[in-house]
């Protein structure tokens, strides 16, 4: 056999093998047909109160959020979102979880109020109206899971009180039970 005719056959082998290999990892049947692990965390069984599924991930790198609610003076709620190990995706981002990115969803008293893809948002009025209400930011993945630390749905939590009184706030305190979960008290008197 000539080099000429070796150097031909070779690049025919590589030319039918190669895409071989790629349509096995492409469906995750590479490396003896096991399908390959998500290289992002686990996906449980658990859901969050909104019945998506929980995506587990260490604690050391694992996404966290802070939330800050103080009263508009035009009227209406200023929520700030603080992140650590996290950046909200651009809006018509990819439907799959990629490390640290995704979207927010604000919930007021356990009810969805919106997605959020920024680090604040004006809640009206009347979404808070007397007595005390649980604002909470939760995590998610692009493709819908919560990000989740120990079972535990990544989220923060602001209380808001809002009486009859005149306007007056006291300083916002935080307490922090977990590395993922912050609690921010907040009374404001109206």
């Amino acid at each position: 056999m000539t080099p000429r005719i070796r150097r031909t056959l070779a690049a025919l082998a590589v030319s039918v093998v190669l895409p071989l290999g790629a349509a096995a990892c492409a469906v995750g049947q590479a490396h003896g047909g096991a399908d390959s692990p998500s290289p992002i965390g686990k996906v449980l069984d658990d859901t969050d109160s909104t019945g998506r599924h929980l995506r587990e991930v260490d604690t050391k790198n694992a996404p966290e959020v802070e939330v800050e609610v103080a009263p508009h003076s035009g009227g209406g709620w200023d929520v700030r979102l603080a992140f650590r190990h996290f950046r909200c995706s651009a809006p018509g981002a990819g439907r799959r979880a990629v490390p640290g990115r995704g979207f927010v969803h604000l919930l007021v008293d356990g009810r969805e109020v919106t997605a959020l893809r920024t680090r604040a948002y004006r809640l009206p009025d009347r979404l808070v109206p007397h007595g005390t209400h649980h604002v909470t930011a939760r995590l998610y993945a692009d493709d819908g899971t919560v990000w989740a630390v120990r079972r535990q749905p990544v989220q923060g939590a602001a209380d808001i009180t809002v009486s009859d009184a005149a306007t007056a706030t006291d300083e916002p305190s935080t307490a922090t039970d977990e590395p993922s979960v912050t609690t921010t008290t907040l009374v404001v008197m109206k």
